[in-house]
């Protein structure tokens, strides 16, 4: 018999469980003012205001309502995700304070980094529902090109650090990033399952990441996923800030595993971005850009020939 979810409310935030849990540990640590539980990793995330400083808690062994894993799972893949933490040194990465076993759990405990996540599918129904509200995605669309210019500059520096630290980036995508609209500043807040080199593709079309910016080798089992890999997203992640998509386009992303570049009639900048944009994209992995390095500098010449 299916049992309902409990709902839990911390200091006035609701959110959903498969089963009661006593958060006094949490609560111990100040105020919770922001839950993210919709997500499929079998994490619960967390906001806290100390009342000193804000807080990003990420705990691991819940039962959560959308989990794709076992709690216990999810306590493994968030412990050895601490390593990647502990080794990828970058500015724009999210300040690991510290993480610990809880009884049955693992916890985690960032820095909080101001901004908004560019892919939050968690308030998707609400903008459904609000079609007035603009999502932080459309927000960051409609900034000067030259604002978006330098958050691209950022993920480059920091895919860069990552495979200087002997990483590939693997479930990266536009709910890896944080944009304040504020400071106009970027942030990288999630990459749990970036991978030491040389990796591959052992989990085929089930291997993780967005179906909107997958590379083909992320279909193939047994593929290698190396920095060319890391191209594709990047490249992919360009054409969704410079490049413009009708809502059946994207679909057709989920339906086919394939991504497909916009025409050059709808890259918001010029023809030389668009060549290193479309490069990036190749799905011969062989015909790409070797390293994110070796895009950075083909994009940086791009742009600046494009004027």
């Amino acid at each position: 018999m299916h049992k309902e979810n409990v709902a839990v409310t911390l200091d006035g935030v609701t959110f959903s469980l498969k089963r009661p849990h006593d958060f006094s540990w949490l609560t111990r640590m100040g105020r919770v003012f922001q839950v993210f539980s919709h997500n499929d990793s079998g994490n619960l995330s967390f906001g806290v205001d100390t009342g000193r400083e804000k807080l990003f808690v990420k705990a691991a062994g819940l039962d959560t309502v959308e989990s794709v894993c076992a709690p216990g799972q999810a306590v493994e893949n968030l412990r050895a995700a601490m390593r990647v933490y502990e080794d990828v040194r970058h500015p724009a990465l999210i300040r690991l304070r510290g993480h610990y076993p809880l009884g049955g759990l693992y916890v985690a405990v960032f820095e909080w980094a101001p901004g908004e996540c560019l892919f939050d599918h968690w308030n998707f129904d609400y903008y459904d529902s609000h079609p007035e509200a603009a999502p932080p995605a459309r927000r960051f669309r409609e900034l000067p090109a030259e604002k978006r210019l330098a958050a691209c500059r950022v993920l480059f520096s920091f895919l860069e650090a990552a495979a200087q630290a002997g990483y590939v980036a693997v479930d990266f995508y536009d709910s890896s990033i944080l944009y304040d609209f504020q400071r106009d500043s970027t942030a990288i807040c999630d990459i749990d399952l970036f991978t030491k080199s040389p990796a591959a593709n052992r989990l085929g079309r089930e291997y993780p990441g967005s179906k909107r910016l997958k590379a083909p080798e992320e279909y193939r089992l047994g593929a290698p996923i190396d920095g060319r890999t890391n191209v594709f997203t990047l490249g992919a992640l360009l054409f969704g800030f410079f490049g413009s998509f009708t809502p059946e386009e994207v679909q057709l992303r989920y339906e086919e595993e394939r991504f497909t570049p916009c025409p050059r009639g709808r890259w918001e900048l010029g023809l030389e971005s668009y060549r290193a944009a479309r490069r990036a994209v190749e799905p011969s992995p062989g015909k790409r850009f070797a390293s994110v390095a070796d895009f950075s500098a083909a994009w940086e010449e791009a742009v600046r020939l494009d004027g």
